[in-house]
């Protein structure tokens, strides 16, 4: 039987993740992957494909860009621009394709080296409005944010992130860099809904375990809520402690922001 050629292509990709169980397809809910797989099998009306993600986002986790391969056992797309404008038109209002370009069997978006930049954005004093929500944490409590600020930079460099990896084993490698990390007064992403003050944690590298950025931004809250003094703050930063963190803070508030492929 004649076997066709395999096409290869990166698709930059962004969504609303307030509505999806994560990314990766699960049984019976609404995930990111699901939603991608079903949308293309109605553009190309076949299944000869399969895709894989530059990395997974947990449950109500939005994204302002991130990459998947799309690995095409069928004819080549004929014309891009064409296949993005109905590939768009297809997939549901929350999620929405960027850009495509072909790559090839070579790349491999799983082990290819990455940045990604995650922000996290969070209010605190007068209750946000609810359409907030899906994109933005309300903290109860007042926070000293100038402390918030100066613990956030304490985060760049290499480190051992033991406190901030969720459940290490001994065979965890929880070594990683972070390039920066900072807080910043919301300019990202506003609304006439949202508050007068909103706030965005930033933070980029390499190798982010899972719910670290959580992690760390729940470490911050507590620590701008008094729960932890700046001292206790800057031994998590030591591995060796072995000081186990349980503040994962929510996830709608997160974001990845941007990813940066070497291809």
């Amino acid at each position: 039987m004649f076997k066709k050629e395999r096409h290869f292509y990166i698709i930059k990709l962004q969504y609303l993740g307030f509505r999806f169980h994560g990314w990766q397809k699960q049984p019976d809910l609404p995930t990111v992957e699901r939603m991608v797989q079903r949308t293309l099998r109605f553009v190309f009306d076949h299944s000869n494909f399969k895709i894989l993600a530059a990395g997974r986002t947990d449950a109500r986790v939005s994204v302002n860009e991130t990459a998947i391969e799309l690995f095409l056992d069928d004819e080549p797309i004929a014309d891009l621009d064409v296949f993005l404008k109905e590939f768009n038109l297809n997939l549901p209002s929350d999620i929405r394709a960027l850009h495509i370009e072909p790559t090839t069997a070579d790349f491999n978006i799983i082990n290819s080296p990455k940045v990604k930049e995650y922000i996290y954005l969070f209010s605190h004093g007068e209750k946000f409005h609810p359409f907030c929500a899906p994109l933005m944490v309300y903290m109860k409590s007042e926070l000293d944010i100038e402390l918030m600020k100066k613990a956030a930079q304490l985060f760049v460099g290499e480190k051992d992130f033991w406190s901030y990896t969720y459940k290490p084993s001994a065979e965890t490698n929880t070594n990683s860099m972070v390039d920066s990390c900072y807080i910043e007064e919301n300019n990202l992403f506003t609304a006439n809904f949202f508050p007068e003050e909103s706030f965005c944690f930033r933070v980029s590298g390499k190798g982010f375990k899972r719910h670290q950025v959580r992690i760390m931004m729940g470490a911050l809250f507590d620590l701008g809520m008094g729960k932890m003094t700046f001292e206790e703050f800057e031994k998590t930063l030591d591995g060796s402690n072995l000081i186990h963190l349980s503040h994962i803070a929510p996830s709608s508030g997160l974001m990845l922001f941007r990813t940066e492929l070497t291809t």
